[in-house]
């Protein structure tokens, strides 16, 4: 059944992104961005907003440069929308690449890295036009052998100073894109949002209560856990960093798909003051955005997966251009 607006070789959604991500990086067909993606396109990461095609261009062709070898390999596409309305993907991915040749990272140090990212892209008519986009930098840096902290830093400096650095994304920045969308109405996408609302409350018994003790979990920095102590300890000291920040739900997506667990795919932020100890050290007062997005599985005792991305090196940045 070929999408309405959509080339026809696509079989269906997660299909066309599945292809044209294919298609752009590892196919090095990256001129097929001036069809794939409109040319006011934005692109908001942790790290920055991104706005027309020719900015998007240049920087993929700045990381192909680097990293010649990067590939992308589709976990899962969780989508809501129709083609004739728009549709929205929450893409994961897990990337390999090797760190040949210098660029943003450093100095080339050949090392082979493996990280996720996860892309939410708006697509109608077989173009993107709005992109959320989170890459898991801090499991990035750690493998090339930096602290996140220490990156944030050197950034800073290279990008000229606190004062004529690329600032980190923040609602104040934002450009408002054609998508205003919040996803679908689905069961699993309010279980996870209602999970997740729980536990920035504070509720931290909805973990052992609602995630299955065999839990498998993939968190920022490339952190792999089991279990509801590793899920415990990693969502408390987050909320602590922020325990008067707001939890907000941006994005709620529900999926039911044939030989698939349920599944749901949200975007989040918190949004506030640096004002406890937790995972970003000694508390600075420092006001700061945290973009999130988060990918659940669910089975017969519970969450099964979770899949959790925010980029650790924007929240560094933030906290040091407070702190100088």
């Amino acid at each position: 059944m070929a999408m309405q607006g959509f080339n026809e070789r696509w079989k269906d959604f997660p299909d066309y992104i599945l292809g044209i991500t294919k298609e752009i990086w590892e196919d090095r067909g990256i001129g097929t961005l001036h069809h794939y993606y409109t040319p006011d396109l934005i692109v908001r990461s942790p790290a920055s907003v991104v706005s027309g095609n020719k900015n998007v261009i240049a920087a993929t062709m700045a990381t192909l440069a680097e990293f010649p070898d990067r590939t992308l390999l589709g976990e899962d596409v969780i989508w809501s929308g129709t083609p004739e309305e728009g549709m929205l993907s929450s893409h994961r991915i897990v990337s390999t690449a090797t760190h040949a040749a210098d660029g943003l990272y450093g100095k080339a140090s050949g090392k082979k890295l493996t990280y996720r990212i996860i892309a939410d892209c708006h697509a109608i008519n077989d173009q993107i036009n709005d992109e959320w986009l989170i890459r898991d930098q801090g499991a990035i840096v750690k493998q090339l052998g930096w602290e996140g902290k220490a990156f944030a830093a050197n950034q800073i400096e290279s990008e000229g100073g606190a004062d004529n650095c690329i600032k980190p994304f923040t609602p104040a920045i934002d450009i408002p894109g054609p998508y205003m969308g919040s996803g679908n109405d689905n069961e699993w996408g309010e279980k996870y949002a209602d999970i997740l609302h729980r536990i920035m409350h504070a509720e931290m018994s909805a973990i052992p209560s609602e995630y299955d003790r065999a839990c498998q979990l993939e968190y920022p920095g490339g952190f792999t856990g089991h279990s509801w102590g590793d899920a415990d300890q990693f969502w408390m000291s987050l909320r602590s960093a922020f325990p008067n920040a707001t939890f907000n739900v941006h994005h709620q997506i529900g999926r039911d798909d044939p030989m698939l667990s349920p599944r749901s795919a949200i975007r989040w932020s918190i949004h506030g003051r640096h004002e406890g100890w937790g995972a970003f050290g000694a508390p600075t007062q420092a006001y700061v955005y945290v973009m999130g997005i988060s990918h659940a599985e669910f089975g017969p005792d519970g969450l099964r997966r979770e899949y959790v991305l925010f980029d650790e090196t924007a929240i560094w940045k933030q906290i040091l251009l407070h702190t100088g």
